[in-house]
């Protein structure tokens, strides 16, 4: 048997879709959702704080914040081909939260980014294999992508 466990952190965060043929191609925001699942075995160590546990959830949670929520909260990303975004947006001043990423950003690519982004960071010292096995990204209410590993 396994036992998995889910954490989510939430962001406020700009982007746009540029081929997008309605209207994603223009700049807006979510209120995006970034969820890790992780799997592995229940820490068997007596005594030890995680006992119990697959991994503290605080812990988790500290991940979630450091590797993605204080990355793009508040913050547009842009594809780094989108030449007029990344000209409108330099446009603002010298500290607006831009972050140019390699792809264009769909729920389904920041999933992958994200994953990419916490899965090292999923670490036990108790040997129970943990390992992440897939980021969730809610883009609004109604939509939801997966990376899964």
């Amino acid at each position: 048997m396994v036992t998995r466990i889910r954490r989510y952190v939430e962001t406020d965060t700009g982007h746009r879709v540029p081929n997008h043929k309605s209207k994603c191609r223009h700049l807006h925001g979510h209120r995006y959702r970034f969820e890790a699942e992780i799997e592995g075995n229940v820490v068997s160590v007596e005594g030890v704080s995680d006992e119990g546990m697959l991994m503290d959830f605080s812990d988790v949670s500290h991940i979630l914040t450091e590797k993605i929520h204080d990355v793009v909260d508040h913050a547009f990303v842009v594809f780094e081909g989108d030449k007029q975004a990344i000209a409108a947006l330099k446009m603002m001043n010298d500290d607006h939260r831009t972050v140019i990423v390699d792809f264009i950003p769909t729920a389904e690519n920041l999933a992958k980014w994200a994953f990419e982004q916490v899965e090292p960071h999923i670490q036990s010292v108790y040997g129970n294999k943990l390992r992440l096995v897939a980021m969730h990204v809610r883009e609004t209410p109604k939509s939801t992508a997966s990376w899964i590993k």
